[in-house]
């Protein structure tokens, strides 16, 4: 084989990344996603566009994105190659200069369907080659007005918190025995104040407003947990629910859920993401419950 040329795209070069030839049985385009720069009107940025040519045809690929103004990407969106090029690909993430966690979008039971799970499998064995390491597979919902706006339970008082020292506080009750694989990472790497730390700096990430988030209480004032309405770039969403942990057994998360998505509505919201870890059954059972089907799952690698 010819030897690789490895590299980001430019602005003038850009379409280059549409030539890869893509079946679109998982990933982005899977969903419909398309690959557009910010000159073209998209999300993307050509220096943070790579690709690896082999006699001046492109043979992989991969994007990573920020939200505008960010200085450093947050995520690999995009991770494709052409058949029998998976070193090619793998060494197209050990060239580039970026790290970001790499989500892969796959459809709801795509291990069920052999086209589908081998080209998951083979994205997942060249970005492992690559340098990423698996951390856990998650199903994302949607849930629009068709599936039914849930009842609220009416068990717990909901009130704005604008200290972010409380919320931090109520954030470290939760993150004892929590099942979310993301925080048990930075748990591990960091203890629980690099968790909530982390947890906080998404939260303020998003673009919808700081006073929108609610803490829970009992009737005997007791805080019960946090849930936060928000907005990411695509839209509204769950932003985080929890519940402290000497409050666990009640079934508290789904009230939080019921009323998240309560404030949604009231604030227009049409259709609503959410997502959790494939092993938190009990959350995956609420959202079930509160009307929320699988629309996506994902597999995450950081």
């Amino acid at each position: 084989m010819t030897d690789l040329v490895i590299r980001a795209l430019t602005e003038s070069d850009a379409d280059l990344f549409h030539t890869l030839p893509d079946p679109a049985l998982v990933g982005r385009a899977r969903f419909g996603r398309t690959y557009a720069t910010v000159g073209q009107g998209g999300e993307y940025r050509p220096e943070w566009s790579w690709v690896a040519l082999r006699d001046e045809r492109v043979v992989a690929r991969a994007a990573w994105w920020a939200a505008p103004g960010g200085t450093e990407p947050v995520a690999l969106d995009w991770f494709d190659f052409a058949d029998g090029e998976d070193e090619a690909a793998a060494e197209l993430l050990r060239t580039a200069p970026h790290h970001a966690e790499y989500t892969l979008m796959v459809p709801p039971g795509w291990r069920d369907r052999p086209e589908e799970r081998a080209a998951a499998q083979a994205r997942v064995d060249a970005a492992v080659a690559g340098g990423l390491t698996p951390l856990v597979e998650r199903f994302r919902y949607e849930w629009t007005p068709g599936h039914g706006l849930p009842e609220r339970p009416g068990r717990l008082e909901f009130r704005p918190e604008p200290e972010d020292a409380v919320v931090a506080e109520v954030l470290r009750r939760i993150m004892p025995g929590t099942l979310d694989a993301h925080d048990l990472k930075a748990i591990a790497e960091g203890g629980v104040e690099a968790a909530v730390r982390e947890l906080m700096d998404f939260l303020s990430w998003c673009p919808s407003p700081r006073e929108w988030w609610r803490l829970a209480w009992t009737p005997g004032g007791e805080v019960a947990g946090i849930q936060v309405p928000a907005h990411n770039p695509n839209g509204p969403c769950v932003g985080y629910i929890g519940v402290v942990a000497e409050q666990r057994g009640h079934g508290y998360a789904y009230d939080l859920l019921v009323e998240c998505t309560h404030d949604l509505v009231e604030r227009g919201a049409t259709a609503i993401a959410a997502a959790t870890d494939q092993g938190n059954a009990p959350m995956a059972a609420h959202f079930a419950k509160a009307g929320y089907p699988v629309t996506q799952e994902v597999i995450n690698l950081v």
